[in-house]
């Protein structure tokens, strides 16, 4: 059983308080970063009828219950995406979002079961002109927290420098000595291929499909040595792992990209797919594997296919704002820059 951790005791709360003082700098920081840009600040209800449907993204359900009695189950939201794509659908053009946000299973140093979550989306844009976004907020946000340098643990990181751009494939081979491109290909995926690989570098390999394997590889050999000095944008995301991404020209990649500083994912942007049967098809396979893995599916938001069908080409960014917070303050823990944090397991009687 864990301990209570009384962040609400004045010792506790002082310990905390100049993280939580830069966390109200930034907050302030990036709506006035967005404003000058012409953006729209959007406040998006967190119960949805789906909470997104991500395979191991998993979520907190809830029931609505009416006048009548009648209960119908909702959930809280795991990213304010959909709402901001029907915002997009029905004709805002640059709107952006600090949501408070859920997941489940999901609880560490950089993981909390509510977070907030800075979204951004551009229409009829190119998802590229979100690299320079994400550029310019990380000085924005060092400047608002008065540091020369972003860091987590031991890793530094220049924020006002420009950052690093690398393809997912080169990363690989770089710092695993891997051939990604060997193992698929804009058709198919060579699981066991990507296995020999894995086997070499002395991972655990069981009956992993190719979208496992890769997360493997990546989080165990790759994402620790990513936006070190400098912040680094992995680009050319291996189709299989579009996820709301479209693809580009060249069918094996995604308009999909990940902003990391200091070994930490810091953000994913996507040039966002408006393809309705190929979006049910990616969620239904996703909600496929899910059930396989954990017993559960979620349904598919048929509002959300709806409005995808009129959103314009756009582009667009989620961004997590408490792992920012910490880049900016030092801090080593996601509770040290979180007002009221959810109280742990086993806390409450």
């Amino acid at each position: 059983m864990s301990k209570p951790s009384f962040w609400w005791r004045p010792e506790a709360h002082a310990r905390r308080r100049q993280f939580l003082e830069k966390r109200a700098a930034l907050a302030t920081a990036v709506r006035s970063f967005f404003g000058a840009r012409g953006f729209i600040e959007i406040d998006s209800a967190a119960l949805q009828v789906s909470p997104g449907n991500e395979t191991h993204i998993s979520a907190f359900a809830t029931e609505l219950v009416g006048d009548d009695g009648r209960a119908s189950r909702l959930y809280l939201h795991s990213s304010p995406e959909f709402a901001a794509k029907k915002l997009l659908a029905a004709g805002e053009e640059r709107i952006f979002s600090l949501a408070h946000v859920f997941r489940n299973r999901e609880r560490g140093a950089l993981h909390h079961p509510e977070f907030t979550m800075l979204e951004w989306y551009r229409a009829r844009e190119s998802y590229r002109r979100l690299f320079d976004d994400c550029s310019r907020l990380l000085a924005a946000a060092a400047t608002a927290a008065d540091t020369a340098h972003l860091r987590f643990r031991s890793a530094l990181a220049d924020p006002h420098a420009a950052p690093e751009i690398l393809a997912v494939a080169e990363a690989f081979a770089r710092y695993a000595g891997i051939d990604l491109l060997q193992t698929y290909d804009a058709t198919r995926c060579d699981a066991r291929a990507l296995a020999e690989q894995a086997v070499k570098l002395g991972l655990r390999v069981a009956d992993d499909t190719w979208p496992d394997l890769f997360s493997k590889i990546f989080s165990e050999k790759i994402e620790p040595k990513l936006g070190h000095g400098r912040a680094t944008l992995l680009v050319d995301y291996p189709a299989p792992l579009a996820a709301l991404a479209q693809l580009r020209e060249d069918r094996r990649f995604a308009e999909r990209f990940e902003l990391y500083v200091c070994g930490v994912e810091l953000a994913n942007g996507f040039g966002e797919l408006t393809d309705v049967a190929e979006q049910r098809r990616r969620f239904e396979a996703a909600m496929a594997e899910r059930q396989r893995i954990y017993g559960e599916a979620y349904p598919i938001d048929e509002e959300f296919l709806a409005a995808l069908a009129a959103m314009p080409p756009a582009c667009g960014v989620a961004l997590g704002f408490d792992r920012l917070v910490m880049l900016a303050s030092g801090a080593q823990r996601i509770e040290d820059v979180l007002w009221t944090p959810v109280a742990e397991e086993g806390t409450q009687r």
